[in-house]
């Protein structure tokens, strides 16, 4: 093919003031790409240690080959090492090319460019042959977005052509993506769990909110026997109260636990006062029954406690925190003025209104 030399003013962007251009970019082509060395130089150090390379003869030119891929995608670089822009068709049309081109010359900006255009452009198709791309060129952003979407895709990803070349000739690359798949399933497994275990606690925390609340002012249909029934108006956290209610009212009419056995229900109210103890800062002004007491027996049996049971209280307190933090400051005051009132003499019995 015959060469074709390009001057700066179709090959990039004008540049006014600039001298002739003195080296020359040869491409697959035969295309040749006239340059400024000095441009090339300062933003690429590969091209600076090329350019920079002592010429055997004089008179020879200064030719330097940019191999492997498309003209056009040579002729798009170049442009971007003048004007530091690159175009949405350019970037659609040779966006893997540009990104190898800017790892091996190591233009950052560029490959960061490149980066989040291809990762824009993921299909099931193409997936695994950009990871392995991604991987070559040493670009870890694009290799996990890539890994995500095999991951999230993996029945028809396992049906392009792609992952079936890959099978055959890089099966260290099928292991490292099955590999990731399966832990990728764990860690969804884990924070499900986590999760479910966050919103139990979650619940432990408002049931006790709900119970220091019918204590101290009462709510529908239960309250302390010393305040007045107030019109029933069910309160913000009213489908946990109204169960924490009724799981009272079941604790106080129990003939089981009269009679000293108990029940399933009961031992789920007794749990439930002694937790509301485990994380009360007040038992000396608390009007929740039996805090005092749970709280003594806990310091005397602060040695043999089930290590169970410190885990529970500590979550407990956590979530309990969180939820407090997540409050506006107003309601949070509130709380905190609620819960340190002087009501020392208070009496820890219900009232079923």
């Amino acid at each position: 093919m015959e060469d074709i030399l390009l001057n700066s003013a179709s090959a990039v962007t004008a540049v006014a003031g600039l001298p002739e251009p003195d080296v020359q970019i040869l491409t697959s082509g035969g295309l040749r790409i006239a340059a400024h060395s000095r441009i090339l130089a300062m933003v690429s150090p590969v091209l600076e240690n090329i350019i920079e390379k002592p010429v055997k003869h004089r008179s020879s030119e200064r030719l330097i080959p940019i191999l492997g891929v498309p003209c056009d995608a040579v002729s798009a670089f170049i442009e971007y090492l003048y004007n530091s822009t690159c175009k949405a068709d350019q970037m659609e049309k040779y966006g893997l090319h540009l990104l190898v081109l800017s790892h091996v010359y190591m233009v950052p900006q560029l490959k960061q460019r490149c980066t989040r255009g291809v990762s824009e452009r993921l299909t099931a198709e193409n997936v695994v042959d950009v990871l392995q791309l991604a991987r070559l060129c040493d670009a870890p952003d694009l290799y996990l977005k890539c890994m995500k979407q095999v991951a999230a895709r993996f029945k028809t990803v396992e049906q392009t052509e792609g992952w079936k070349f890959m099978q055959d000739h890089d099966p260290w690359l099928e292991l490292e993506i099955l590999k990731f798949i399966n832990e990728d399933e764990l860690r969804k497994k884990r924070t499900r769990r986590h999760r479910k275990e966050q919103n139990m606690y979650l619940q432990l925390s408002d049931g006790i909110e709900c119970l220091e609340h019918i204590c101290r002012e009462g709510c529908t249909t239960v309250g302390p026997y010393d305040v007045e029934p107030k019109k029933p108006i069910p309160c913000d956290k009213y489908s946990t109260c109204h169960g924490v209610q009724m799981l009272i009212k079941h604790f106080a009419l129990c003939k089981r636990r009269a009679n000293g056995f108990g029940c399933s229900r009961c031992k789920q109210m007794w749990q439930l006062l002694r937790l509301h103890s485990s994380v009360c800062d007040h038992p000396d002004s608390c009007r929740v029954p039996l805090c005092r007491q749970f709280k003594f027996k806990s310091q005397q049996q602060k040695l043999s406690d089930d290590a169970k049971w410190k885990m529970l209280v500590k979550k407990v307190s956590s979530a309990k925190a969180m939820s407090s933090l997540s409050l506006p400051k107003r309601k949070r005051e509130e709380a905190l003025r609620g819960t340190t009132g002087s009501t020392a003499q208070a009496s820890k019995t219900f009232r079923l209104f």
